[in-house]
């Protein structure tokens, strides 16, 4: 009688013990969940607003919308409207109309071929390839020259380049513009000027201003007839140009008006890339008698490469989403000329061709993320350091 309960005395606070220390793994484990469990609903709630459409869209892609008596119909019909868009009833407005290629274009399209093949070379010479880092290469590599050869066959007379082309001549050529302005305007500013606060104030406030209302300003300025710089245009002898009825002028146009909107971003993002370079640097640089170039090359650019190549980055994706502008400024037109591949899908969406629309969009979608990935795999990780 005695030994029992002394040994249920001792077996109890080890009972304690062990309970306590469970609790407390208990604990410390829901500790270490509780981020995970408070983030868990929004990240649900994103993903099902991504990957619904995504899905839906993808459907919606192997389908052919029609109305009929009661509601709609959806029939199957596989790649079908993939096929329209490069060899079918879509193929001028996709990838445009092809012309007969000249010397030039095919001089290009040796010269991109020969540059491609040097680079892969290049990467299967060097100690760091890797079977992931070549397939990646082999996509990116392809992708290129497909745009080089569409370019080459649907640009210059007799050809007429599709929402595909357009798209990627708005990317390249307005991204290329924003970056070389924004950095100039950004150094600028960073020189002991007067009035550098006023001047940064002032390159950002297209950046406030929505798309749509920038459209429409451009839409009145580029009037030679009419608008506020009719006499300016007057004045300089150039007489009413009909910017809207000529396929390169209206994308240039469209051009500028994108490249006014964004460059604020480039600059503000620039603007604070340079401000964080080390002025022990420069200022050593300065003792030794480099030249404000060198400074330049050797010192600042090193500094702000990285924040550069990932501001280049957010607005290649961005770019590949405009909209707004060739439908307010120019409708799409003349004709198509001005059409980017998200108005393409739009208006298809417009006119309930929901599966050729879904189909644009998916080909938008593979281009971008083609784009931004091989970026940010080859520049972007190669700018920070890293490995590719």
């Amino acid at each position: 009688m005695h030994s029992s309960q002394h040994a249920s005395s001792t077996d109890s606070p080890r009972d304690d013990a062990r309970g306590k220390l469970r609790r407390s793994s208990v604990a410390n484990w829901l500790d270490r969940q509780a981020p995970f469990v408070f983030v868990l609903p929004t990240v649900l709630l994103i993903l099902a607003f991504s990957i619904f459409p995504l899905v839906t869209s993808a459907y919606l892609s192997l389908m052919r919308f029609s109305l009929g008596e009661g509601g709609y119909g959806l029939k199957f019909v596989g790649l079908r409207n993939y096929e329209r868009l490069f060899g079918g009833s879509q193929q001028f407005h996709f990838v445009g109309v092809f012309r007969a290629p000249g010397a030039i274009s095919i001089a290009v399209m040796a010269i991109a071929a020969i540059a491609v093949l040097w680079w892969l070379a290049r990467y299967a010479m060097s100690a760091r390839r890797s079977i992931a880092g070549a397939l990646g290469r082999l996509i990116a590599a392809a992708a290129l020259l497909s745009l080089v050869w569409l370019a080459a066959n649907t640009m210059g007379g007799g050809g007429q380049p599709g929402s595909l082309m357009v798209t990627m001549f708005y990317v390249v050529l307005g991204v290329a513009l924003q970056f070389l302005i924004g950095l100039g305007l950004a150094y600028l500013c960073t020189l002991p000027l007067k009035g550098m606060r006023f001047f940064r104030i002032l390159f950002f406030l297209p950046l406030m201003v929505t798309p749509v209302g920038i459209a429409y300003m451009f839409r009145m300025m580029a009037d030679t007839a009419v608008g506020p710089l009719a006499p300016l245009w007057a004045a300089l002898g150039l007489g009413q140009i009909a910017w809207a009825a000529d396929p390169w002028l209206a994308r240039i146009v469209v051009v500028i008006g994108d490249t006014w909107q964004w460059v604020p971003f480039m600059f503000l993002v620039l603007l604070a890339a340079l401000e964080g370079t080390s002025r022990d640097q420069i200022e050593a640089a300065q003792l030794d008698g480099a030249s404000g170039w060198r400074i330049f090359r050797d010192v600042i650019w090193p500094s702000i490469a990285p924040v550069a190549a990932g501001a280049v980055l957010i607005r290649l994706i961005e770019a590949f989403k405009i909209v707004d502008l060739p439908n307010v400024l120019t409708n799409g037109g003349p004709g198509i000329a001005t059409e980017s591949m998200t108005l393409h899908a739009f208006i298809d969406w417009r006119t309930l061709n929901l599966g050729g629309a879904s189909a644009v969009a998916y080909m938008l979608f593979f281009i971008s993320t083609i784009a931004c990935v091989s970026f940010f795999q080859l520049v972007v990780r190669r700018a920070r350091g890293q490995s590719t």
